[in-house]
């Protein structure tokens, strides 16, 4: 088994391998919109973005907003309008010039773009505290992800109760995964167990896996793997903040000298509008 070509960091950027082109439908059946492009790849780091104007846009909607214009969904969004607009033209046409765009329409459209109108079904490999808390947390199911099973090793987990599952040995993992229809398959177990756990979700014919483990796990060519390194965030951080701190260090600093007989003029110069300053995003949500 080798690396496969889906095996990725989400601290590093990459391309997706396919188009994504679908047409989008509207729960009434109608179309809206006439179809994205089919001949255009969307790169990673577009649809990694994608993802956080569909979760500004799920908060805008619950807020009761029908209309939003491009320069408040960027900023909203933490990126700049002309990226935003750049990002939304892979989806095809969108919204109207002096108008803005529909939030209800452009939540299904990349939607559907991501795939989410379909639904996932997640199982969950080790309970540990990580793993306890991806389960409590609600927005999987609000983005269309369904957790459907939890496993551990542990006898001491094994048929306690987290949420509404019960927690399986992971000798059943396999046939499980099969019976409960998974799409998804997460690894939060200790590193020594991943590879494993990552070969029963291969065998059981899963094509996405998110492991939290930092090691690097082999998968066939056709599996999706996506590894998140909480450690490698955080020394991101910090190396951003040491940046930052020797940037505003080194920065020259202007002195005006004043004649002693000269009397002191008020400044007329307008202060620098809010957001002028360059967004610095995170690695994970907007590179």
């Amino acid at each position: 088994m080798s690396t496969g070509r889906g095996a990725s960091d989400v601290t590093e950027p990459h391309q997706t391998h396919e188009p994504v082109a679908q047409r989008v439908t509207g729960a009434a059946g109608s179309s809206v919109t006439d179809s994205i492009a089919q001949d255009r790849v969307i790169p990673q780091a577009t649809v990694t973005r994608l993802a956080a104007y569909l979760r500004v846009l799920g908060v805008m909607s619950d807020r009761g907003t029908s209309i939003v214009s491009s320069e408040e969904l960027a900023q909203a969004s933490g990126v700049g309008s002309a990226k935003l607009r750049k990002d939304l033209s892979f989806l095809g046409p969108n919204g109207v010039r002096g108008v803005g765009y529909d939030v209800n329409r452009l939540r299904i459209r990349i939607e559907r773009a991501l795939g989410l109108d379909r639904g996932h079904k997640v199982v969950l490999v080790g309970v540990g505290n990580l793993g306890k808390a991806l389960v409590g947390y609600g927005g999987f199911s609000r983005r269309g992800f369904e957790m459907v099973g939890l496993f551990d090793s542990d006898a001491d987990r094994i048929g306690s109760r987290v949420g509404d599952l019960v927690v399986r040995s992971t000798e059943e993992l396999t046939v499980a995964c099969r019976e409960l229809n998974a799409t998804i398959g997460v690894i939060s177990t200790p590193d020594e167990a991943a590879q494993g756990v990552c070969d029963q979700f291969v065998s059981a014919g899963l094509r996405c896996i998110m492991s939290f483990s930092p090691i690097a796990l082999d998968v066939p060519d056709h599996v999706e793997l996506r590894r998140v390194d909480l450690a490698v965030e955080m020394q991101v951080l910090s190396f951003n903040s040491a940046r930052n701190a020797d940037q505003a260090s080194s920065a020259p600093r202007v002195r005006v000298a004043h004649a002693a007989s000269a009397p002191s003029v008020p400044s007329t110069s307008s202060p620098a509008p809010v957001g002028a300053g360059s967004t610095r995003n995170g690695s994970v949500i907007a590179p």
